[in-house]
């Protein structure tokens, strides 16, 4: 199992990820900067948090013209595995391979806590070991996590299954309270219709280590990795 996480001028998250998935998930990682014009045969690539370019004109908006996010969209149009976490999740929705946008906070204010978000869609590359409507303990920290789509894309989203994520309480309660940002539908998480690229507010990497006694993260990383396997099984 091999990640490329890339670096943007601005990334803070992606020693994160690194350490999330070479210390604790023990595979394999290399760094990737925005400047290269090549990945390093990832099963998976990463997009880390942060504020790329300093999030000028709109966060991740100017990240999709770097010349390493060209190889990323013709590694996920392949069916390559990518996961946009935060930063990665707005750079993901800028360069259209998702749909909708990520706008400021409803409260106009930087939201950095514990969030609890329930899982909408298990059948996925990066939720096959969780069970569907369980709870997962994932940080947030952004100031534009408030995702918006229109209602026609939000119908094809419920249609498709491509809600993967929704914010709740403990008990798993989707309802105002529980929404950090004000996001459409308490959407903290989706995925293209076919499946292999998932935008994500919450930081998994930020929840995977046991000596922060927050280990919910884990579950994402163990799912990639179980999809990875089971493909390479089956061509084998």
């Amino acid at each position: 199992m091999k990640y490329n996480i890339i670096i943007f001028p601005g990334s803070n998250c992606d020693y994160d990820s690194y350490y999330a998935v070479k210390k604790i998930m023990h595979s394999d990682v290399e760094y990737i900067w925005h400047k290269d014009s090549e990945l390093k045969n990832p099963d998976c690539v990463i997009l880390p948090g942060g504020f790329s370019y300093g999030d000028y004109l709109r966060a991740g908006a100017i990240a999709k013209f770097s010349t390493i996010m060209q190889e990323v969209i013709k590694f996920a149009k392949s069916g390559g595995l990518v996961i946009g976490i935060c930063n990665g999740f707005q750079m993901l929705t800028e360069a259209k391979l998702l749909p909708g946008s990520l706008i400021q906070n409803k409260s106009l204010l930087f939201v950095c806590k514990h969030q609890y978000i329930k899982i909408v869609n298990n059948k996925t590359p990066f939720t096959n070991l969780l069970q569907k409507g369980s709870v997962l303990d994932i940080p947030i920290a952004h100031n534009e996590g408030n995702y918006y789509i229109d209602k026609i894309g939000l119908q094809r989203l419920m249609d498709n299954q491509q809600i993967v994520f929704q914010y709740s309480d403990r008990e798993g309660n989707v309802n105002n309270i529980a929404n950090p940002n004000g996001a459409l539908e308490n959407i903290a998480g989706i995925i293209n219709e076919k499946g292999n690229i998932l935008g994500m507010m919450p930081h998994p990497e930020r929840a995977s280590d046991p000596a922060l006694n927050l280990v919910d993260g884990q579950s994402i990383f163990q799912s990639i990795e179980n999809h990875i396997t089971q493909k390479i099984s089956i061509k084998n």
